[in-house]
């Protein structure tokens, strides 16, 4: 019999995103690949897309704050639990691969009690609360950030970066170029991407600055769903795109540089395209604040420049991206020599030790 693993995690499109990523290595390597996920969450869908067997169990949440579902989610985590050890014994994996999320709770904890090597990865800064519940049953906890270390147990904490996508890395200008109906490349361009519901901050600012922007630069404008202005459709230079999938690949690969939101698996990818960039982390009152950590670390680092929210106007924003563009190269080489890019290989090693 070959090698099996259970992958688990999901939630966000952020929990699943990096298990996806580790599919074409795990095949290489002979594994048959399981997923454990929630009955209708987002990785019921991408993870289907990806012909893997998946298995749905009861999910609930464990929250900070007074909520009915609070008297009730227990019994949910319990049967979740139950069903997720019915599954490990059935399947037999040799080791357990979990990316974060509720779901991966009882799936990290079941495999504990089997003896079933289990190892998670935690792409912000802090551990979330699933991950905090995970680590006492996990042989290693992979992370993205030096800082992080020291907010784990020293013998199962390992810094392995956040896997990406390879094919990110395999864009192409032309086709880019192609999609957006642009001739040539006589104008730098900006990438700005304001995650996937967008944000109505960033849209703003941006679309103030349109056209002093625009005499110098040509933007892709990945807005959110439901954010397009139609008053700006066909501007020369300017293309808005409510959501991309499978050109954002080649729109990476004609940006020069790029105006993002610091979410972990977002920066993690710019890191490995060495894609010079300005963030705009999600404001505390917006967040648990992890995006705020996730850029600082990335400006101390030397490969962002940070605008914090709050401090935003249409001219700290133009500023900002002067700035960025005209020390492009600086971010450049900082992030060439960072030792984060080869996430895939540094998980699969420990993946392969477990089997």
């Amino acid at each position: 019999m070959g090698k099996r693993i259970v992958l688990t995690g999901g939630g966000t499109a952020g929990h699943v995103t990096p298990n996806i990523a580790l599919l074409p290595s795990l095949r290489d390597k002979g594994f048959e690949i399981y997923y454990i996920g929630s009955y209708s969450g987002i990785e019921s869908s991408l993870i289907q897309k990806e012909n893997i067997p998946y298995y749905g169990i009861s999910v609930g949440k464990l929250r900070r704050y007074f909520d009915w579902k609070n008297f009730t989610d227990p019994f949910r985590v319990i049967h979740g639990f139950s069903q997720a050890r019915a599954l490990l014994k059935k399947l037999k994996p040799d080791v357990i691969f979990s990316k974060g999320g509720f779901v991966s709770v009882p799936v990290v904890r079941a495999a504990g009690t089997l003896h079933i090597p289990a190892i998670i990865h935690e792409s912000d800064m802090t551990p979330g609360l699933a991950n905090r519940l995970s680590i006492p049953a996990a042989s290693k906890v992979c992370c993205s950030f030096p800082e992080t270390l020291k907010e784990l147990p020293a013998d199962k904490a390992v810094l392995t970066g956040s896997p990406i996508r390879q094919e990110l890395l395999q864009g192409s200008k032309e086709a880019a170029l192609d999609y957006l109906g642009w001739e040539g490349m006589d104008r730098p361009t900006l990438l700005v991407i304001g995650g996937s519901q967008g944000s109505a901050a960033i849209n703003k600012a941006l679309r103030q600055d349109l056209d002093i922007l625009l005499k110098e630069i040509r933007i892709i404008h990945l807005c959110g769903k439901g954010n397009l202005d139609d008053s700006l459709q066909g501007k020369e230079g300017y293309v808005q795109l409510e959501y991309v999938s499978d050109e954002l690949k080649d729109l990476f690969a004609l940006s020069d540089f790029v105006l993002s939101r610091a979410g972990a698996n977002a920066i993690c990818e710019l890191l490995a395209l060495r894609k010079p960039n300005l963030l705009i982390p999600l404001p505390a009152s917006s967040s648990r604040g992890d995006q705020i950590l996730n850029a600082e670390s990335y400006r101390k680092q030397g490969y962002s420049l940070v605008l914090k929210e709050e401090l935003m106007t249409p001219e700290s924003l133009l500023s900002s991206l002067k700035e960025l563009y005209r020390d492009k190269e600086k971010y450049i080489a900082a992030m060439s020599r960072s030792n984060q890019g080869n996430a895939i290989d540094k998980i699969m090693e420990l993946i392969l030790s477990c089997c």
